[in-house]
């Protein structure tokens, strides 16, 4: 990890600026290289993750491993953060408030990796980082917001919840890949130029 997201990371495990902190177990940074073209944007820590400090580690992260191995993606070649970095009371959705006292260290990890593509997992993120609200909508299909291409899926927790799901999020998995093919990703195509423009869109 680079010092700057190392600082970014450290700066989130000791944050008290809204009242999750307050309840967290540890704060879950997020994870991943520096020069990482694909990030992966979750809604928020669960308790397995509260535990351990790490994104997608729980019943959640295995699914996510799963796609990610059905088109040959590395885990380990991939940024992966949520958009509050401490898990809510009961996993709740997490308020506006809580996504905007956390909001600048997403946007600072954006702003560091540049990342070619985004992978927004679940309603909240979408909702966060595009303003749309259903993703029943635009999952599976590339999304331009500002500089940012970005690429909803459904969470990986709600094929737990709903097992017809499954099939959904492994077919946008495949379409993943063909954007990804696209884009020549994860090739050795350089990033996207720039930095992203965050303020009009995220809080």
């Amino acid at each position: 990890m680079s010092l700057e997201l190392e600082e970014i990371a450290s700066k989130v495990r000791v944050c008290t600026l809204c009242p999750l902190s307050k309840s967290r177990t540890v704060a879950v940074p997020g994870e991943g290289p520096v020069d990482a073209k694909l990030m992966f944007v979750g809604e928020a820590p669960g308790a397995e993750e509260d535990k351990q400090g790490r994104p997608f580690v729980g019943a959640a992260g295995k699914n996510l491993n799963s796609l990610l191995n059905l088109i040959g993606l590395n885990r380990e070649d991939i940024f992966i953060t949520n958009i509050v970095k401490c898990r809510p009371p009961e996993n709740r959705v997490p308020t506006w408030d809580e996504r905007n006292a956390c909001s600048p260290y997403l946007k600072g990890q954006i702003r560091i990796i540049k990342p070619a593509l985004i992978c927004t997992l679940g309603n909240t993120a979408l909702e966060t980082l595009t303003g749309a609200t259903s993703i029943s909508r635009v999952h599976g299909q590339t999304m331009k917001k500002e500089d940012l291409l970005i690429f909803p899926l459904y969470h990986p927790a709600a094929a737990l919840h709903n097992p017809k799901l499954k099939s959904v999020l492994e077919s946008d998995m495949q379409k993943l890949n063909e954007a990804l093919k696209q884009l020549q990703l994860p090739s050795s195509t350089p990033k996207r130029s720039g930095s992203p423009k965050l303020d009009d869109f995220m809080p």
